[in-house]
């Protein structure tokens, strides 16, 4: 394939696994504003990226979002830093939003040789018992609730693409 764009999307994986070193200033300008170019209904932008390279507080979402799902585990693979994407509620379409501003970001670290995995399993942590400490935690705007977040790094473990399903698609003429 010749398309960079195309190669891309074929090659990108999501790795659950990460060296501990942090990416650079330079990396994360790079997917903040591939971010923010995302398309958005009326162009509303709706989401707030909270960018977190402290591990005290992944690992107090971590820990909070694995109680509540029953988990065990480190549920961002030990990536140096994750980003948390919170929505503006009052938007009819900004969860499809948001989830377009994530996928910019998964496609650009792989463009730039890092890994990512998009979770959306820290919502627990955002709807549980404790979910107005971690929106401030987070830093989240008034009327924003979590909608997904990515873990990014230098991978250490990858895997094969998953299969393709022909079956899951219908023409009509």
């Amino acid at each position: 394939m010749t398309n960079p764009v195309l190669q891309a999307i074929a090659d990108r994986r999501s790795n659950r696994g990460y060296q501990p070193e942090q990416i650079t200033k330079e990396q994360l300008d790079i997917l903040l504003t591939a971010a923010q170019q995302a398309p958005s209904a009326s162009n509303k932008q709706p989401w707030f990226l909270s960018v977190v390279q402290n591990q005290e507080i992944v690992k107090e979402v971590n820990e909070e979002a694995s109680k509540i799902h029953g988990r065990e585990g480190d549920i961002f693979y030990g990536a140096p830093t994750v980003i948390f994407v919170s929505c503006d509620r009052s938007t009819r379409w900004g969860l499809h939003d948001c989830a377009y501003a994530v996928q910019n970001i998964a496609l650009a670290a792989h463009a730039i040789g890092l890994g990512s995995v998009i979770l959306g399993l820290p919502d627990a942590a955002f709807t549980g018992p404790r979910k107005d400490y971690f929106n401030q935690l987070l830093k989240f705007p008034e009327g924003h609730g979590f909608a997904v977040a990515i873990a990014i790094g230098i991978p250490t473990v990858t895997k094969d693409a998953h299969p393709i399903h022909p079956d899951r698609v219908v023409f009509l003429a």
